[in-house]
Formats: structure tokens, C-alpha cells, sequence
């Protein structure tokens, strides 16, 4: 991240005459000088006051245009530290493959790393009993990480696996699968339910974003060849980098036998 906030780069004036509003103009200057280059990636941008003052034009269009852009995912607001120019990363994600994070980014040619916050063994809780089909008092292993592509964070996730296939939990370096594909339990299918959510200030904080940003939060079982439920995972998706993408075919209507 960039400590110091850039100055916006020379693009002309902004013009009164012209009937677009002066705050559009301010758009269409900002979002070309990222097309271009002009400016970087998380770039801080100067204060709402500097910029007004630079241009000559009121706080409330500067306001305006940041607002703008920031709805559209051009600039990234962070909590108590400013404007930057956002990642411009959008990954499509297919719903109908089960792989990965660590293969997911492979394949994308990007260097996958994950940030542990916590792991641990214990007596299942109640819906991790059902969702995993476990009898009361069996032990899950439970490991929580920040999932991260050539360093951006982009998701948080929840992994819990019955002991009998995950015995410790610091087994798991990078990726879950390649240590239950070890262990000879490499989860087949997979299902999985998805919804939008909020994100609190503790999760936004993690994925860098401001609080209260969009997510998609996916709740995932997979199982074995002999379907057994062999992790339930629950991950919080950034809105703003992920494309959950689902191939859909229509029926064919059904005819009456003669």
C-alpha cells in the first residue's frame, strides 16, 4: 500500500462549458488515468480538500466522483486511511467444478499463499455434527485461514474435517486437498450454497476492503467415492474480485409414451 498519496495526473482542466457534470468529467479523467497507467494500483489518491483545491471545483463534486467510482470498483475506500485505486482483479470461478483454491490460482498463473488465524481440535459442535454426519462427541480439526492470489486477500475460510481424516490440523500447509488427497480421501462432489452478505469490520479488515462491503459467503460439504462428508468449509468471497459462474441447460420436455 501506498503511504504516501499520489497527486492526480496532468489531464486538462475540467470544463464548465460542457454540459456533462463536472463530477462525470473527474470520473472519465481518474478511470483513464488507471486505463493508462498514470495511476498505479493502490495508489492513495490526495484528500477530498487537496483534490477540490487542485482542480478548482467544490468538495461535494470531488465527493461525488469518488462516490462514483468507488460504486462502480474503479477506487477502494479503506477504513481511516483514504481512497486508492482498487485491485482490478475479477476472477471467474465455475460452479459445477470442484478444485482448489491453491489449483483455482495455479491455473491462473498466480502464486497462491494463505495467512493462518487459527486451528485447533475439538468435540464437534452441533451443526458441524450434521453437517459432516458425525455421531455426538466425535472431533473435528478445524482450520481457519486468509486465502490470498499474488498477495491480494481474497477470501477467508473456515475448513473443518472429521479427525479421522485430518488427525492435526498443522498437517495443512497450503492447500487442504493436497493433504487429504494424501491420506487417500480426496473429496469427489461437492455441494455447496451460496448467498450475499455484509461484511463486519473484523472481515473487512482481513480482506482490505472497507466495512460493510459486499461478499458472497459459500457454505461447502464435500464427500468421498463412498460418500462420506469429509469437510464442511464456509468462506466469506470479496464481491468486488469474484465471478461465480454456472452453466445452465434447459429440460427437454417430457413427451407421452403411446
Amino acid at each position: 500500500m501506498t503511504d504516501q498519496a499520489a497527486a492526480l495526473p496532468p489531464f486538462g482542466t475540467l470544463d464548465e462549458a460542457n454540459p456533462t457534470p463536472l463530477y462525470l468529467q473527474l470520473q472519465h479523467f481518474i478511470e483513464e488515468a488507471v486505463r493508462n497507467g498514470s495511476l498505479k494500483m493502490d495508489a492513495a489518491l490526495p484528500g477530498e480538500r487537496d483534490l477540490a483545491k487542485q482542480l478548482g471545483i467544490s468538495r461535494v463534486t470531488v465527493r461525488k466522483a469518488i462516490m462514483g467510482l468507488v460504486k462502480k470498483g474503479v477506487l477502494i475506500q479503506r477504513w481511516g486511511s483514504g481512497t486508492f485505486v482498487a485491485q482490478q482483479m475479477r476472477l471467474e470461478q465455475p460452479l459445477s467444478r470442484l478444485s482448489s483454491f491453491t489449483d483455482d490460482m495455479s491455473a491462473r498463473g498466480m502464486q497462491s499463499s494463505a495467512v493462518l488465524l487459527s486451528r485447533s481440535v475439538g468435540v464437534a459442535s452441533t451443526d458441524e455434527l450434521m453437517a459432516l454426519g458425525l455421531s455426538p462427541g466425535e472431533t473435528v480439526s478445524r482450520v481457519n485461514r486468509l486465502r490470498m492470489a499474488d498477495g491480494t486477500p481474497l477470501a477467508i475460510e473456515h475448513a473443518v474435517v472429521p479427525t479421522r481424516y485430518l488427525p492435526d490440523p498443522s498437517l495443512v500447509k497450503q492447500s487442504l486437498y493436497a493433504v487429504l488427497h494424501e491420506g487417500g480421501y480426496m473429496p469427489v462432489r461437492a455441494l455447496q450454497r451460496l448467498h450475499a452478505v455484509l461484511l463486519s469490520d473484523e472481515q473487512a479488515q482481513l480482506l482490505k476492503v472497507p466495512p460493510l462491503t459486499p461478499a458472497l459467503y459459500i457454505e461447502r460439504r464435500s464427500f468421498t467415492t463412498a460418500g462420506e462428508a469429509v469437510e464442511f468449509t464456509s468462506s466469506y468471497y470479496r464481491g468486488d474480485a469474484y465471478d461465480f459462474v454456472a452453466e445452465l441447460t434447459i429440460g427437454q420436455p417430457q413427451t407421452d409414451t403411446p
